[in-house]
């Protein structure tokens, strides 16, 4: 329950934050070309929060169904106007004007999503550094020759300081089937340049999480000693007298070789006694422990309120900070902003072509999920979270489908090229035609939803 919760407390505040940014790139601009203002919306139907500002007396809304958000502006196309503010329509408005305006949401999303990294990038991201684990034989990295222990340092001549950072350049070639240069260094200090060809990883596969599976390579895994870093209070760790720097030795006359198998154990036995022996001062004691019963990705697991005790020197190995100067961070939330933009246009594409299944396509319950997830986390990932989604916002409006902002600016193109506005008969049957490519959209990315969830 307490993760249902979470989900959608994050889903909310995600959406709700994104939506008003969007809309608000609408308002800005508008008020900028002084169109006057009757509705700021955010969500539709059945108003929970209204009031009125300014000297137009716009109606601010907060509304039932967070799932977008609108500006109603003063236009002779819904509804009378006086002629005294015929200046302030919309529709009396020049057509850049119009395309400044209708443009402005998606832009906003972009400027978010620029923020958001930015910020993330200035903090500082904890990251893996890249060292390869296992290495499978006969896979494309063993046929590349790629071995396990080496970092890798760069990629196509970009640096790689975390795990992550591989993972993103990866992506990005995968999509495109590019075979690239990767600079690695062994445990000798050796370094050499490979190259792996991505071109016979389907996108499907990367999609579903199995992108370092189909290249055949993993992360190496950090056997972390069994010992108590820190004991949580009113946990069952607490409770039960377990301390900082206990070092478990078994749980049911089994012996524990790792923090891993220590936490398997946990996890698995939710309101079991678990008969443990530690080590403390050199003395063996005794202890029972009964991991508490909570709930997670819709199953319960054991929890105890204990965390792993890292030495300094296995963090500065394994570990390191990816953070840069204000000015540095901002060139690099720009261009990743735009490496997401192109990327999500480009898997577009390959769904459209069938090079890619529209399964990959979230609806609003792997959003909240993933959103819940993500605050669970902390603040870094949760803006991360919001990164990506207000760049696939801005980049979903942007296409030219009726009833979306890219449906409107491809009618104010053609106004340019023929001189006059598209006709309104032809925008209805246009609005039809969106109305329908949306709820199959929709329909689809919610069935994605639901057969994620129960399959």
């Amino acid at each position: 329950m307490m993760n249902l919760l979470q989900n959608i407390g994050a889903f909310i505040v995600a959406l709700g934050v994104l939506i008003t940014f969007h809309e608000f790139g609408h308002y800005w601009i508008a008020r900028r070309c002084d169109v006057k203002i009757l509705r700021f919306s955010i969500g539709f139907g059945r108003a929970i929060y209204k009031r009125t500002f300014g000297k137009d007396n716009t109606e601010f809304v907060i509304a039932a169904l967070p799932l977008g958000g609108y500006v109603k502006m003063l236009d002779e196309r819904e509804g009378e106007v006086k002629e005294a503010e015929l200046p302030r329509s919309f529709n009396y408005k020049p057509l850049w004007q119009r395309f400044a305006i209708v443009s402005a949401g998606p832009i906003f999303n972009f400027i978010f999503a620029i923020f958001a990294y930015w910020i993330i990038f200035i903090v500082g991201v904890n990251g893996l550094k890249p060292f390869i684990g296992k290495i499978e034989p006969s896979s494309i990295s063993a046929q590349s020759g790629l071995e396990s222990g080496q970092e890798i340092l760069s990629i196509n001549g970009l640096k790689t300081p975390t795990w992550s950072t591989v993972i993103d350049k990866l992506v990005n070639h995968t999509v495109n089937g590019d075979v690239i240069n990767m600079d690695v260094v062994d445990n000798d200090g050796v370094e050499k340049n490979v190259e792996v060809d991505l071109s016979s990883i389907s996108i499907d596969d990367m999609a579903e999480g199995k992108l370092l599976n189909a290249l055949g390579l993993s992360v190496i895994e950090l056997k972390l000693p069994p010992i108590i870093g820190e004991v949580l209070s009113g946990g069952s760790a607490e409770k039960s007298g377990l301390r900082q720097y206990d070092e478990i030795i078994s749980v049911d006359k089994k012996i524990v070789k790792s923090w891993k198998e220590w936490v398997d154990i946990i996890r698995k036995s939710p309101g079991k006694v678990l008969d443990i022996e530690v080590l403390r001062d050199k003395s063996i004691i005794n202890i029972n422990v009964t991991p508490e019963r909570v709930e997670s990705d819709n199953k319960f697991i054991g929890r105890i309120g204990a965390a792993v005790f890292r030495p300094d020197d296995l963090f500065e190995s394994y570990f390191t900070i990816e953070s840069y100067s204000l000015p540095d961070a901002f060139v690099k939330a720009s261009k990743k902003t735009w490496e997401m933009s192109v990327l999500t246009l480009r898997v577009l594409g390959k769904m459209l072509v069938g090079e890619a299944s529209v399964k990959n396509l979230s609806g609003p319950i792997s959003i909240a999920q993933y959103a819940g997830k993500s605050a669970g986390i902390g603040l870094i990932a949760f803006l991360s979270f919001m990164a990506i989604v207000s760049v696939s916002l801005g980049v979903l409006n942007l296409l030219p489908v009726p009833l979306l902002d890219g449906g409107h600016l491809m009618y104010y193109l053609i106004e340019l090229v023929i001189g006059k506005p598209v006709s309104e008969a032809i925008q209805i049957v246009g609005q039809q035609v969106g109305l329908v490519l949306l709820l199959g959209l929709m329909s689809i990315a919610l069935f994605n939803d639901i057969t994620r969830l129960f399959g």
